[in-house]
């Protein structure tokens, strides 16, 4: 229930705190006197759309602040709207014919699964959009992603293989020229040919220790020619090995520079600068190319989980298509008591319940009937009476309050066109439901405002300083109340005879 109410800068109201009572609360007031402006705050706090133009002239934005008491604690609930026409909402839908009948049926549950198990469709159905798609991409792409791994994956590309091949390439379209040079530094190992660089050296170092018998620093350098001669024939040994593996063969020099075309164009076509970056493009392409088969069996996933999903719908719009055709009958019947109730005896009301495009709220659509004379049933919207609308909206409203989880409910002007026991009938209504739930009932009908367990004013009033009119709201006790009572039976001018009529109708509503 409502609290407490906070308003600044609202349309008409410049500043109004408020605190509410349980029960019936009643305002009235003059015409124009600021009663929708009251409305418009609190739908505001319901989340109605907030237009720039309530914001009034004191400042760049307005506040309405409810202070709400619910099952789960005290919760305040604050709205601002902003003069760029952006609002704030701090808190610490399904047609309102379908709702009021699920409510009736308690379908509460039910229609909950019905709601998940729609979110869940839609999910499932954008994923699975997303995913078709996807692979309609892959598979216009496949023959070319097929053709570039195929021949990525038969050039049976090795990582550091590049190097190796330039080098070899170079050796063999050279092999006459290094072949003869390297003979040649044979040659210069034994250069006249009956004595070797080395036995030379082996020579030099027994005439050094044998000088070093008496110049032992000679000794020294008899050891560094050795050393100096184990290098040398080491030297060359490899170039010998080197000469004798020298070959000029021209089929392998043509297989050699094939293979390093092959590498040079892949790495060219495919902008890699390295054999390794190649391989990682010929995984790139084989992924493409399996991934279309991933996303097949995905596909395949994603519609058989859609198909169970929508089965599983069907089975909750069924179920909720039953219970609201079980209960149709029952809440018609009320509401047809209610309407006899309030003097219309002739009349009837049917609930139809009809097939729709299964949805959130089911596969269920309702369509409420009236009949003024119990003849020819039309739609409630096309009822031409205003008295009869109202009489219908009160004994809708009437079952609402009944519903759990229906704190308060708010009657604005719901007795239009009424009048009399009619009108006196209605107040009884709205009383009771007052005795269960907090009820707002902003009247224009004597006979309901003095029901009423709380009552307040809305009045006009015009400050002189800043040449402004506002719109408050206060509440009435005692003599006031009468006086406001006694107003609604006369108009302007308050007789002594509707005063006294106020007091008995006051005093008849306290029994």
């Amino acid at each position: 229930m409502l609290r407490s109410l906070h308003i600044r800068n609202y349309a008409l109201i410049d500043s109004l705190d408020i605190k509410f009572p349980e029960g019936l609360v009643i305002i009235t007031g003059q015409t124009g006197a600021g009663k929708s402006i009251l409305l418009g705050a609190l739908g505001l706090l319901a989340g109605q759309k907030a237009e720039a133009e309530v914001i009034g002239p004191g400042g760049d934005d307005c506040v309405v602040e409810g202070e709400f008491d619910t099952p789960k604690g005290l919760r305040i609930i604050r709205r601002v709207i902003y003069s760029s026409g952006r609002s704030r909402s701090f808190i610490d839908d399904c047609p309102f014919q379908l709702s009021l009948l699920d409510h009736y049926a308690g379908n509460k549950e039910a229609l909950a699964e019905c709601r998940r198990l729609w979110k869940e469709i839609g999910e499932c159905r954008k994923e699975l959009e997303d995913a078709r798609g996807l692979l309609r991409t892959q598979k216009a792409e496949l023959d070319y992603n097929e053709a570039q791994y195929k021949e990525l994956e038969s050039a049976r590309l090795k990582d550091g293989e590049l190097a190796g091949l330039e080098e070899e390439q170079q050796a063999l379209a050279n092999a006459e020229e290094i072949r003869e040079r390297l003979a040649t530094a044979l040659q210069l190992f034994n250069p006249d040919g009956r004595q070797s660089i080395g036995e030379s050296l082996r020579e030099a170092r027994k005439a050094l220790d044998h000088a070093g018998k008496f110049l032992p620093s000679m000794t020294a350098l008899g050891e560094r020619i050795e050393s100096a001669r184990i290098e040398l024939e080491d030297i060359f040994a490899e170039v010998e090995d080197a000469a004798g593996r020298t070959e000029s063969s021209g089929e392998r020099l043509e297989a050699v520079e094939d293979r390093l075309s092959l590498l040079y164009k892949l790495l060219r076509k495919h902008g890699c600068e390295s054999i390794a970056e190649l391989i990682e493009v010929r995984e790139r392409f084989g992924r493409a190319v399996s991934g279309s088969e991933e996303l097949e069996e995905r596909c395949a996933e994603l519609e058989k989980k859609l198909t169970s999903l929508k089965e599983a719908h069907l089975r909750v719009c069924e179920a909720l298509d039953k219970a609201r055709r079980q209960a149709a009958v029952a809440f018609a019947a009320e509401v047809t008591g209610h309407l006899h109730y309030l003097e219309l005896e002739r009349s009837s009301f049917e609930v139809k319940v009809l097939p729709a495009e299964p949805g959130a709220s089911g596969s269920s659509s309702v369509a409420f009937k009236f009949s003024a004379d119990g003849t020819r049933s039309v739609d409630v919207a096309k009822c031409a009476s205003g008295g009869e609308i109202s009489r219908i909206m009160l004994s809708l409203k009437a079952l609402m309050a009944k519903f759990e989880g229906m704190p308060t409910l708010i009657f604005d002007e719901i007795d239009s066109g009424v009048s009399g026991s009619v009108a006196d009938k209605m107040g009884s209504m709205i009383c009771e439901m007052g005795r269960t739930i907090q009820v707002f009932s902003i009247t224009h009908l004597p006979q309901v405002a003095a029901k009423g367990d709380a009552h307040y004013l809305v009045s006009k009033q015009f400050d002189e300083a800043s040449g402004r009119t506002y719109s408050g709201i206060r509440l009435l006790e005692g003599e006031a109340r009468v006086q406001e009572v006694a107003r609604l039976l006369s108009g302007a001018s308050i007789t002594p005879e509707a005063v006294a009529n106020a007091r008995s109708l006051l005093k008849e509503a306290a029994l």
